[in-house]
Protein backbone atom coordinates (compact mmCIF):
# COMPACT_ATOMS: atom_id res chain seq x y z
CA UNK A 1 0.00 0.00 0.00
CA UNK A 2 0.92 3.58 -1.23
CA UNK A 3 -0.18 5.72 1.53
CA UNK A 4 0.41 9.94 1.73
CA UNK A 5 3.71 11.18 2.47
CA UNK A 6 2.58 13.45 5.57
CA UNK A 7 0.33 10.69 7.32
CA UNK A 8 0.98 6.82 8.05
CA UNK A 9 -1.89 4.01 8.34
CA UNK A 10 -3.09 4.33 11.86
CA UNK A 11 -6.42 1.58 11.99
CA UNK A 12 -5.89 -2.13 13.10
CA UNK A 13 -5.30 -3.87 9.59
CA UNK A 14 -8.78 -6.17 8.91
CA UNK A 15 -9.67 -9.30 10.07
CA UNK A 16 -9.02 -12.41 8.37
CA UNK A 17 -12.73 -12.78 9.21
CA UNK A 18 -13.69 -10.15 7.76
CA UNK A 19 -11.61 -10.29 4.23
CA UNK A 20 -12.87 -13.46 3.87
CA UNK A 21 -16.42 -12.80 4.06
CA UNK A 22 -15.70 -9.78 0.99
CA UNK A 23 -13.86 -12.13 -0.80
CA UNK A 24 -16.66 -14.55 -0.68
CA UNK A 25 -18.64 -11.07 -2.14
CA UNK A 26 -16.72 -10.60 -4.43
CA UNK A 27 -16.64 -14.25 -5.42
CA UNK A 28 -20.76 -13.78 -5.87
CA UNK A 29 -19.96 -10.81 -7.62
CA UNK A 30 -17.83 -11.87 -10.59
CA UNK A 31 -20.27 -14.71 -10.77
CA UNK A 32 -23.45 -12.34 -10.92
CA UNK A 33 -21.35 -10.64 -14.31
CA UNK A 34 -20.83 -13.25 -15.93
CA UNK A 35 -24.41 -14.24 -15.97
CA UNK A 36 -25.17 -10.90 -17.59
CA UNK A 37 -22.17 -11.11 -19.89
CA UNK A 38 -24.07 -14.50 -21.17
CA UNK A 39 -27.24 -13.00 -21.76
CA UNK A 40 -25.50 -10.58 -24.43
CA UNK A 41 -22.45 -12.64 -25.10
CA UNK A 42 -20.44 -9.47 -24.95
CA UNK A 43 -19.54 -6.31 -23.19
CA UNK A 44 -17.68 -4.78 -20.14
CA UNK A 45 -17.46 -7.76 -18.37
CA UNK A 46 -13.76 -7.39 -17.68
CA UNK A 47 -14.17 -4.13 -15.50
CA UNK A 48 -16.91 -5.53 -13.86
CA UNK A 49 -14.74 -8.78 -13.02
CA UNK A 50 -11.81 -6.30 -12.84
CA UNK A 51 -13.52 -4.02 -10.50
CA UNK A 52 -15.51 -6.82 -8.23
CA UNK A 53 -13.44 -6.51 -4.94
CA UNK A 54 -13.89 -2.39 -5.19
CA UNK A 55 -17.71 -2.96 -4.91
CA UNK A 56 -17.67 -6.08 -2.82
CA UNK A 57 -15.42 -3.50 0.22
CA UNK A 58 -18.54 -0.94 -0.69
CA UNK A 59 -21.16 -2.97 -0.57
CA UNK A 60 -20.50 -5.81 1.84
CA UNK A 61 -18.61 -3.67 4.20
CA UNK A 62 -18.88 0.28 3.82
CA UNK A 63 -22.15 1.23 2.47
CA UNK A 64 -24.92 1.95 4.73
CA UNK A 65 -27.95 1.23 2.99
CA UNK A 66 -31.83 -0.20 3.17
CA UNK A 67 -32.27 -3.00 1.28
CA UNK A 68 -35.87 -2.79 1.03
CA UNK A 69 -35.74 1.05 0.52
CA UNK A 70 -32.97 2.49 -1.51
CA UNK A 71 -34.17 6.43 -1.30
CA UNK A 72 -34.03 6.40 2.41
CA UNK A 73 -32.60 9.44 3.99
CA UNK A 74 -30.23 8.22 6.26
CA UNK A 75 -28.56 6.20 3.38
CA UNK A 76 -25.03 6.25 2.36
CA UNK A 77 -24.75 7.63 -1.53
CA UNK A 78 -22.46 5.26 -3.96
CA UNK A 79 -22.13 7.09 -7.05
CA UNK A 80 -20.92 5.28 -10.21
CA UNK A 81 -19.36 8.03 -12.72
CA UNK A 82 -18.27 5.30 -15.13
CA UNK A 83 -21.72 4.22 -16.20
CA UNK A 84 -20.46 1.30 -18.71
CA UNK A 85 -19.50 -0.49 -15.38
CA UNK A 86 -23.00 -0.86 -14.71
CA UNK A 87 -22.97 -4.65 -15.30
CA UNK A 88 -20.52 -4.83 -12.11
CA UNK A 89 -22.84 -2.35 -9.90
CA UNK A 90 -26.11 -4.57 -10.90
CA UNK A 91 -24.09 -7.52 -9.42
CA UNK A 92 -23.04 -5.76 -6.07
CA UNK A 93 -26.26 -4.38 -6.10
CA UNK A 94 -28.37 -8.12 -5.91
CA UNK A 95 -25.62 -9.07 -3.94
CA UNK A 96 -26.41 -6.64 -1.45
CA UNK A 97 -30.51 -7.97 -2.00
CA UNK A 98 -31.11 -4.51 -3.46
CA UNK A 99 -32.21 -6.29 -7.05
CA UNK A 100 -33.59 -9.75 -6.97
CA UNK A 101 -30.50 -11.99 -8.40
CA UNK A 102 -32.92 -13.26 -10.73
CA UNK A 103 -33.51 -10.19 -12.45
CA UNK A 104 -30.07 -10.26 -13.73
CA UNK A 105 -30.55 -12.23 -16.75
CA UNK A 106 -32.67 -9.33 -18.21
CA UNK A 107 -29.40 -7.00 -18.15
CA UNK A 108 -29.34 -5.30 -21.47
CA UNK A 109 -32.83 -6.22 -23.14
CA UNK A 110 -35.64 -4.64 -23.81
CA UNK A 111 -37.59 -2.99 -21.00
CA UNK A 112 -35.37 -4.49 -18.06
CA UNK A 113 -34.68 -2.23 -15.29
CA UNK A 114 -31.16 -3.15 -15.84
CA UNK A 115 -29.53 -0.99 -18.78
CA UNK A 116 -26.02 -1.38 -20.27
CA UNK A 117 -25.10 1.84 -18.70
CA UNK A 118 -26.30 2.87 -15.46
CA UNK A 119 -29.69 5.58 -15.61
CA UNK A 120 -30.95 6.30 -11.96
CA UNK A 121 -34.48 6.63 -13.73
CA UNK A 122 -34.33 2.81 -14.28
CA UNK A 123 -32.68 1.05 -11.38
CA UNK A 124 -32.86 0.65 -7.60
CA UNK A 125 -30.21 1.63 -5.67
CA UNK A 126 -28.37 3.53 -8.87
CA UNK A 127 -28.38 7.10 -7.84
CA UNK A 128 -27.00 9.19 -11.12
CA UNK A 129 -26.84 8.11 -14.58
CA UNK A 130 -22.94 7.51 -15.56
CA UNK A 131 -21.47 7.66 -18.59
CA UNK A 132 -20.58 11.21 -19.71
CA UNK A 133 -17.18 10.78 -18.42
CA UNK A 134 -16.24 13.38 -15.93
CA UNK A 135 -19.52 14.21 -13.92
CA UNK A 136 -19.58 12.28 -11.20
CA UNK A 137 -17.34 13.99 -8.57
CA UNK A 138 -18.86 16.90 -9.66
CA UNK A 139 -22.41 15.62 -8.49
CA UNK A 140 -20.69 13.86 -5.59
CA UNK A 141 -19.36 17.46 -4.49
CA UNK A 142 -22.69 18.74 -4.11
CA UNK A 143 -24.10 15.95 -2.59
CA UNK A 144 -21.67 15.49 -0.05
CA UNK A 145 -21.57 19.96 0.50
CA UNK A 146 -25.31 19.06 0.49
CA UNK A 147 -25.36 16.43 3.34
CA UNK A 148 -23.48 18.74 5.33
CA UNK A 149 -25.78 21.04 5.10
CA UNK A 150 -28.25 19.17 6.28
CA UNK A 151 -26.06 17.69 9.44
CA UNK A 152 -26.16 14.01 8.00
CA UNK A 153 -23.24 12.19 8.93
CA UNK A 154 -24.05 10.01 5.90
CA UNK A 155 -20.63 9.60 3.19
CA UNK A 156 -20.96 9.89 -0.49
CA UNK A 157 -18.44 6.94 -2.33
CA UNK A 158 -17.76 8.35 -5.93
CA UNK A 159 -16.99 5.26 -8.01
CA UNK A 160 -14.21 6.85 -11.19
CA UNK A 161 -11.66 5.28 -13.82
CA UNK A 162 -8.43 6.17 -14.70
CA UNK A 163 -9.99 7.34 -18.35
CA UNK A 164 -12.17 10.23 -16.70
CA UNK A 165 -8.52 11.38 -15.13
CA UNK A 166 -8.55 12.53 -18.47
CA UNK A 167 -11.31 15.01 -17.87
CA UNK A 168 -10.42 18.72 -16.64
CA UNK A 169 -13.82 18.56 -14.52
CA UNK A 170 -12.78 15.45 -12.61
CA UNK A 171 -9.85 17.75 -11.39
CA UNK A 172 -12.04 20.95 -10.90
CA UNK A 173 -14.18 18.89 -8.15
CA UNK A 174 -11.19 17.75 -6.26
CA UNK A 175 -10.30 21.24 -6.16
CA UNK A 176 -13.35 22.06 -4.96
CA UNK A 177 -14.04 19.18 -2.79
CA UNK A 178 -10.48 19.59 -0.42
CA UNK A 179 -11.92 23.78 -0.44
CA UNK A 180 -14.78 22.87 1.07
CA UNK A 181 -12.95 20.37 3.72
CA UNK A 182 -15.61 17.54 2.35
CA UNK A 183 -14.47 14.86 4.95
CA UNK A 184 -17.93 12.71 4.03
CA UNK A 185 -16.48 12.37 0.11
CA UNK A 186 -14.49 9.72 -0.86
CA UNK A 187 -13.63 9.03 -4.32
CA UNK A 188 -12.37 5.46 -5.71
CA UNK A 189 -10.09 5.01 -9.07
CA UNK A 190 -10.05 1.99 -10.81
CA UNK A 191 -6.85 2.37 -11.98
CA UNK A 192 -7.08 -0.83 -15.02
CA UNK A 193 -5.28 1.17 -17.22
CA UNK A 194 -6.82 0.66 -20.49
CA UNK A 195 -9.22 3.06 -21.91
CA UNK A 196 -11.86 2.48 -25.26
CA UNK A 197 -8.80 4.58 -27.11
CA UNK A 198 -6.10 1.85 -26.00
CA UNK A 199 -4.05 2.14 -23.06
CA UNK A 200 -4.55 4.70 -20.81
CA UNK A 201 -0.68 5.88 -20.71
CA UNK A 202 -0.92 5.83 -24.72
CA UNK A 203 -3.85 8.16 -24.74
CA UNK A 204 -2.71 11.01 -21.70
CA UNK A 205 -0.36 10.63 -19.39
CA UNK A 206 -1.99 10.95 -16.34
CA UNK A 207 1.03 9.70 -13.83
CA UNK A 208 1.65 10.06 -11.37
CA UNK A 209 -1.46 9.99 -10.01
CA UNK A 210 -0.68 9.55 -6.51
CA UNK A 211 1.60 13.30 -6.31
CA UNK A 212 -1.06 14.77 -8.23
CA UNK A 213 -4.22 13.87 -5.48
CA UNK A 214 -1.84 14.70 -2.71
CA UNK A 215 -1.10 18.26 -4.32
CA UNK A 216 -4.84 18.90 -4.71
CA UNK A 217 -5.45 18.45 -0.96
CA UNK A 218 -6.82 14.67 -0.62
CA UNK A 219 -6.05 12.03 2.18
CA UNK A 220 -4.28 9.47 -0.83
CA UNK A 221 -3.45 6.09 -0.58
CA UNK A 222 -2.98 3.80 -3.70
CA UNK A 223 -3.39 0.03 -3.02
CA UNK A 224 -4.16 -3.04 -5.22
CA UNK A 225 -7.82 -3.12 -6.08
CA UNK A 226 -7.65 -6.98 -6.03
CA UNK A 227 -6.40 -7.01 -2.55
CA UNK A 228 -9.31 -7.25 -0.27
CA UNK A 229 -7.89 -6.60 2.94
CA UNK A 230 -5.66 -3.59 0.98
CA UNK A 231 -9.26 -2.22 0.69
CA UNK A 232 -10.64 -2.50 3.99
CA UNK A 233 -7.43 -1.05 5.77
CA UNK A 234 -7.66 2.00 3.05
CA UNK A 235 -10.76 2.29 4.47
CA UNK A 236 -10.37 2.14 8.12
CA UNK A 237 -7.53 4.31 7.77
CA UNK A 238 -9.70 6.98 5.95
CA UNK A 239 -12.09 6.53 9.05
CA UNK A 240 -8.94 6.89 11.00
CA UNK A 241 -6.91 9.98 10.01
CA UNK A 242 -9.05 11.98 6.95
CA UNK A 243 -12.61 12.05 8.13
CA UNK A 244 -12.26 13.40 11.36
CA UNK A 245 -10.23 16.54 10.02
CA UNK A 246 -12.47 17.35 7.01
CA UNK A 247 -10.33 15.77 4.22
CA UNK A 248 -11.48 14.47 1.18
CA UNK A 249 -9.93 10.82 0.72
CA UNK A 250 -9.36 9.06 -2.43
CA UNK A 251 -8.10 5.33 -2.92
CA UNK A 252 -6.47 4.58 -6.12
CA UNK A 253 -7.08 0.82 -6.83
CA UNK A 254 -4.80 -0.65 -9.27
CA UNK A 255 -6.99 -3.70 -10.82
CA UNK A 256 -6.48 -6.00 -13.79
CA UNK A 257 -9.30 -6.38 -16.34
CA UNK A 258 -10.99 -9.77 -16.40
CA UNK A 259 -9.52 -10.57 -12.82
CA UNK A 260 -9.89 -14.45 -11.82
CA UNK A 261 -10.83 -15.59 -14.85
CA UNK A 262 -7.47 -16.55 -16.22
CA UNK A 263 -9.25 -17.25 -20.07
CA UNK A 264 -10.32 -12.84 -19.98
CA UNK A 265 -7.04 -11.46 -18.30
CA UNK A 266 -5.54 -12.37 -20.99
CA UNK A 267 -7.92 -11.03 -24.09
CA UNK A 268 -6.07 -8.14 -26.29
CA UNK A 269 -9.02 -6.80 -26.81
CA UNK A 270 -10.71 -6.18 -23.60
CA UNK A 271 -12.32 -2.85 -23.25
CA UNK A 272 -15.47 -4.45 -24.67
CA UNK A 273 -15.27 -8.07 -25.00
CA UNK A 274 -16.74 -10.69 -27.29
CA UNK A 275 -17.23 -14.04 -25.29
CA UNK A 276 -18.22 -17.38 -27.67
CA UNK A 277 -20.59 -19.39 -26.54
CA UNK A 278 -18.61 -22.04 -25.93
CA UNK A 279 -16.35 -20.22 -23.60
CA UNK A 280 -18.82 -19.05 -20.85
CA UNK A 281 -18.64 -22.30 -18.75
CA UNK A 282 -14.74 -21.98 -19.09
CA UNK A 283 -14.99 -18.39 -17.18
CA UNK A 284 -17.30 -20.16 -14.67
CA UNK A 285 -15.04 -23.02 -14.42
CA UNK A 286 -11.94 -20.72 -14.14
CA UNK A 287 -13.52 -18.60 -11.40
CA UNK A 288 -14.93 -20.99 -9.56
CA UNK A 289 -11.66 -22.97 -9.24
CA UNK A 290 -9.55 -20.04 -8.48
CA UNK A 291 -11.89 -18.82 -5.52
CA UNK A 292 -11.69 -22.28 -4.17
CA UNK A 293 -7.80 -22.19 -4.76
CA UNK A 294 -7.06 -18.97 -3.01
CA UNK A 295 -9.55 -20.09 -0.16
CA UNK A 296 -7.52 -23.57 0.63
CA UNK A 297 -4.23 -22.64 0.32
Amino acid sequence: MTLSSVEAATAAAPTPERIERIRAAAFRIRHHALTMGEVQGQGYVGQALGAADMFAAVYADQLNYRAGDPHWEGRDRFLLSTGHYAIGHYAALAEAGIVPVAELETYGSDDSRLPMSGMSTYTPGMEISGGSLGHGLTIAVGMALGLRAQNSSNRVINFLSDGELDEGSTWEAAMGAHHHQLGNLIAMVDINALQADGATNTVLRTEPVTEKWESFGWYTQRVDGNDVGALLAAFDNIAAVAAPVGRPSVILCDTKVGRGVPLLETREKAHFMRIEENEWQICRDQLTAGYEGAASA
